[in-house]
């Protein structure tokens, strides 16, 4: 592996939300995976789960090390240009730290990484602001799924409900969503009582490097001035 240049100084006086210190935990922490790990991954994500994420992370703790967070500040501890990457070649790593990234240093096999990578897909409930993947419509008639208890609730909703005989009851059609509008509050509460989940939890490879190559999985508009080797 080319020599490290991990003991550079740092300056880190432009991010200052969690503290100088933390950022300097963060960076040294960034820069002692990149000479322990044999290769490094930037990874794209779509709505993000903190927990499945956790799950995902533990299960490739004896292998691989995961980081999220400021992307400015991974591309510090990195190194933004070849005067002051940490690694010869690595600074082409932060070039592709741009919107929701992460970077996963790892020892397991190229072949492997791709597998775990391409194969992840974990569904949840959307939340308010998500768009629908497709249209939700709820028939006028009975909705035996709920209690005459939430018919208070279902009202605040929006939802047209009344009790009959002890039953909640649609007194007309009701749209609780429209493919391709973005959800309210209330058509978000709605999709989890009815338990149609919208939001898929995706993980996707943007790069791979190590000390003798560097590759593009996907090209963005932004990364047309990253050369490969």
């Amino acid at each position: 592996m080319p020599k490290s240049k991990r003991n550079k100084a740092v300056t880190l006086s432009k991010t200052k939300k969690k503290g100088k210190q933390h950022k300097e935990a963060i960076v040294a922490s960034i820069r002692e995976a990149a000479e322990k790990y044999a290769s490094v991954y930037v990874f794209s994500f779509q709505n993000m789960r903190n927990l499945k994420f956790k799950e995902f992370r533990e299960k490739l703790k004896s292998t691989s090390r995961f980081f999220l967070g400021s992307n400015k500040v991974m591309q510090v501890a990195l190194g933004r240009s070849a005067a002051d990457e940490i690694i010869t070649g690595i600074h082409k790593v932060s070039k592709i730290l741009r919107g929701d990234t992460g970077l996963c240093f790892t020892n397991l096999p190229k072949e492997e990484v791709e597998r775990i990578f391409n194969e992840y897909e974990e569904y949840d409930f959307a939340r308010t602001g998500s768009i629908a993947a497709e249209k939700v419509e709820l028939k006028e008639g009975p909705l035996e799924q709920f209690t005459h208890e939430m018919e208070p609730f279902l009202r605040k909703q929006g939802m047209p409900v009344r009790l009959n005989k002890g039953v909640v009851e649609l007194v007309s059609d009701f749209v609780v969503c429209e493919e391709g509008k973005p959800l309210s509050p209330e058509s978000s509460r709605i999709l989890r009582l009815l338990g149609i989940m919208m939001a898929t939890f995706r993980l996707g490879l943007i790069c791979r490097w190590s000390p003798d190559e560097f590759e593009l999985y996907i090209e963005r508009p932004d990364d047309s001035d990253v050369e490969c080797a």
